[in-house]
């Protein structure tokens, strides 16, 4: 645990940390500023889920804009939205927002409704309204792979850092068994199931570079997928299919299964690329997963070169800032990427729309500059009250005044991560589910690697 005193050692660890980010941003003034920077970002961004998180169920609202006419609120959630919500919760505790006795208040209170929610063999279905945490049934009765493993990740960080809640955060996750969304034959997630049809989607989570390997990591943990599902996933598509790029690489044998090990480029840089080619596909998972430290060849690396091929797609194309993701536009909700980045030959789009958060996950890789690209974002004026706004279009200056709960739960987890030493990681990892695939993120290694 990593609670009480900081003992020599640790103060030893967290000196170097500072010396190093130091280093990384040109000197000790400018690493002391960011930090600050970041520490003031990171409240105002907590302040979101104390103004929006329902008293009585806890849980947090979707989304929040800022219009002329008044503050619209959508009064419903997701199961992604819950798992960031208490991790958010625990990031706030730990960077000295709340205490202790609050932050286990609130993660007790959501553990208590989510025992009472409608359930569908121990997953949460896409959308709940949040005052009274009833299932929202004109959106459809949909059970999402990947949103149900957010919400797992939050039931392993929560159990770890407050043992109190244990045993109702472990009833919930062990009531969700991944292989109940798990096809078998291609030895991959479904997208989900729909309950209301009595039918699986059509498509399954074949790309590995996506969000959805988290859940995967976390079906593995829980001993529900097989580990060879881990390299049943495409690192890319293979070169005869169609894809953005013809692939580069060489096929490798992990635990007796052959994985094509291909690769893209763009501008010099070598990278496994995602499906769409947005940010939060391929940094999403590190904000609980140690792929910086475990997979340094594999999926570590390959996070800080799409990081890169971020910054080099926006200086292509003479944008001030970078950081391409899904994310809230004027008049809705988007999908923005570097087309160059995404196996999907059609890709999301660019119209110049870029997301703070795309950004902010990429702290722990490239600091310095995540550093500029904040000031930058702030003097488009995409920053209020509650930290970042959700986007802003840096060829219109038009900046979408919304903020939303998933969006902001990754920027405030990864500040905590970079400013207390994965802090979220390390509960993640300390857990059995984080820590008995590790092997799987330390013995791949990517053809991007030399």
């Amino acid at each position: 645990m990593r609670k009480g005193a900081l003992s020599l050692l640790a103060m030893l660890l967290v000196f170097s940390m500072n010396q190093a980010s130091a280093q990384a941003l040109g000197g000790a003034e400018s690493a002391t500023d960011f930090d600050a920077e970041l520490k003031n970002t990171a409240r105002k961004t907590w302040t979101y889920f104390e103004d929006h998180t329902d008293p009585t169920t806890q849980l947090p609202l979707d989304e929040v804009r800022i219009l002329d006419s008044g503050v619209k609120k959508a009064e419903h959630t997701s199961p992604t939205n819950i798992g960031m919500y208490m991790m958010s919760t625990v990031s706030a505790e730990e960077m000295g927002f709340i205490e202790r006795a609050e932050a286990v208040k609130r993660v007790q209170g959501t553990l208590d409704t989510l025992k009472k929610m409608e359930k569908w063999r121990g997953f949460f279905y896409n959308w709940y309204y949040t005052d009274d945490a009833t299932l929202k049934k004109d959106w459809g009765q949909f059970i999402s792979s990947v949103d149900n493993g957010w919400l797992a990740a939050g039931l392993v960080v929560v159990r770890q850092a407050y043992p109190e809640v244990s045993d109702d955060a472990t009833a919930l996750l062990d009531g969700m068994n991944f292989a109940d969304l798990y096809n078998e034959d291609a030895g991959q997630l479904y997208g989900g199931y729909d309950v209301a049809k009595g039918a699986y989607t059509s498509h399954t989570y074949g790309m590995f570079n996506t969000e959805p390997r988290a859940a995967s990591y976390i079906g593995i943990g829980k001993g529900d997928l097989p580990s060879e599902h881990w390299w049943k996933m495409f690192r890319t598509f293979p070169p005869e299919w169609e894809q953005e790029q013809t692939p580069t690489g060489t096929t490798k044998t992990y635990d007796g299964i052959d994985v094509y090990e291909g690769h893209y480029e763009y501008q010099g840089i070598k990278f496994v690329p995602s499906w769409g080619g947005s940010m939060f596909e391929s940094l999403m998972p590190t904000i609980v997963m140690k792929e910086k430290e475990l997979a340094t060849k594999g999926l570590g690396l390959n996070d800080k070169r799409q990081a890169q091929v971020q910054i080099a797609f926006a200086k292509e194309k003479g944008y001030p800032a970078w950081g391409f993701s899904p994310c809230a536009i004027p008049n809705g909700y988007s999908e923005f990427g570097v087309d160059q980045a995404g196996t999907w030959a059609d890709g999301y789009k660019d119209d110049g729309t870029v997301t703070p958060h795309a950004s902010l996950l990429a702290l722990d890789f490239l600091p310095k500059e995540v550093y500029k690209n904040m000031k930058v974002l702030k003097e488009l004026g995409a920053y209020g009250k509650y930290g970042f706004y959700d986007s802003v279009n840096v060829k219109t200056g038009e900046v979408t005044p919304a903020y939303l709960a998933l969006d902001q739960g990754m920027i405030l987890v990864s500040i905590a991560n970079h400013l207390k030493g994965g802090v979220i990681r390390d509960y993640f990892h300390q857990d059995p589910v984080g820590r008995t695939p590790e092997r799987l993120l330390e013995i791949e290694e990517f053809s991007i690697s030399d």
